[in-house]
């Protein structure tokens, strides 16, 4: 294992969405993540549990019962080695457990106490249940997205769950465990997908101030309003994008297109007409193959899966395989610790007598601990 967080120890309470990809990110980078995994584990929107969790790569698993009266102290004893604890429950809920930030400061004032919720620790919502979908619409960041005249189109759940959520967690945890090791002192982070959201549509608000960025959704320069930064469907109904914003890489675009297609704001309901019917015209391919590596800033539109077998991303290996499983590999790239996977999932509860003897628990106690039920 290696990575810029090798020698970092973090205990990852289980949860869902978000707080797995922040455990991930930060594994991925070289921290040990020790993931609590409970004796009956959440299932999925489907009512099933995966048999694949690729956002559970990289950890190690112990199963506590933290209703057991020697869950919670079980878990404490981690916490007095540990840099960081994450957690994705509602407010109040680690409190109950007894595994609240107070209690685990007191154990180890150095911790970085990591709290990932949709809305908040608190505000009127913040008991309230939600998901990406309600957080970014409250953020201001999902009605812009969207074309003209048509309904906000949610963005997966990439924009609250991962990016301003997860991500963001990730960054906080990092920062507060820097900020203890310069002052011996840990701190509680506050990560609310809500702020997230909010966050990375900052350049919304600066536009708007400026004076350009227009209201209605799908008018602006990069909401589909403009015609050069657009997706365009080819012959073999699959798609291209375009993103030729400033004059030059229009003209490159124009040029490799051999039409002079005007680029004025009054010109774009013509010129979007132009490009749709040029670009039905041929093959999602042919098109790659006038138009890739040029400055039209031109890609083509991949699935999930075409992606992984695009000759950039095959060259910088964006894209590995782990445990057969084919998956995005670690990112950003460290020229000297490069980050790298430790494992694939592990199912609950594989590492869990591992875990318990190397973070300071001894034998007889990890034994007294199977015998009561508190762990497994």
């Amino acid at each position: 294992m290696s990575g810029p967080l090798e020698g970092t120890r973090i205990i990852e309470i289980r949860a869902m969405g978000p707080l797995p990809f922040a455990g991930m990110l930060l594994s991925d980078m070289g921290a040990d993540v020790v993931r609590i995994d409970r004796p009956v584990q959440p299932s999925g929107a489907d009512g099933t549990t995966p048999d694949v969790e690729v956002l559970g790569r990289g950890r190690r698993s112990i199963i506590v019962d933290l209703k057991h009266s020697d869950g919670p102290e079980t878990v404490l004893s981690l916490v007095d080695q540990a840099d960081a604890l994450i957690e994705g429950f509602r407010p109040g809920v680690m409190e109950r457990l007894g595994l609240g930030p107070d209690v685990c400061r007191q154990r180890n004032q150095r911790l970085v106490y990591g709290r990932m919720t949709g809305w908040g620790q608190e505000g009127p919502l913040a008991h309230a249940a939600g998901h990406d979908i309600n957080y970014i619409s409250l953020a201001g960041a999902l009605e812009p997205i969207g074309r003209r005249g048509e309904a906000p189109v949610p963005p997966l759940n990439l924009v609250g769950d991962f990016g301003g959520g997860g991500m963001l967690m990730a960054f906080g945890v990092v920062c507060g465990i820097l900020r203890a090791r310069a002052t011996g002192q840990g701190q509680v982070i506050d990560a609310a997908m809500v702020d997230g959201a909010a966050l990375l549509s900052t350049f919304v608000h600066e536009m708007s101030a400026t004076g350009e960025w227009a209201p209605e959704r799908g008018t602006n320069l990069i909401d589909t309003g403009a015609p050069y930064y657009e997706v365009y469907e080819t012959s073999d109904a699959k798609y291209v994008s375009v993103g030729a914003l400033e004059e030059g890489f229009h003209d490159v675009l124009t040029e490799r297109l051999g039409v002079a297609i005007p680029r004025d704001r009054a010109s774009w309901p013509e010129a979007r007409r132009q490009f749709t019917t040029l670009f039905a015209t041929k093959t999602r391919d042919e098109w790659c193959d006038l138009l890739e590596g040029s400055d039209s800033c031109f890609a083509p539109v991949l699935s999930p899966e075409e992606a992984r077998a695009h000759p950039h991303n095959r060259a910088r290996q964006t894209f590995i395989e782990v445990g057969g499983v084919a998956q995005p590999g670690p990112a950003p790239r460290f020229s000297d610790t490069p980050g790298s996977v430790r494992c694939p999932g592990a199912a609950p509860g594989s590492h869990t007598d591992e875990v318990l003897a190397e973070w300071g628990l001894s034998t007889p106690k990890i034994a007294a601990l199977h015998g009561s039920g508190a762990v497994r």
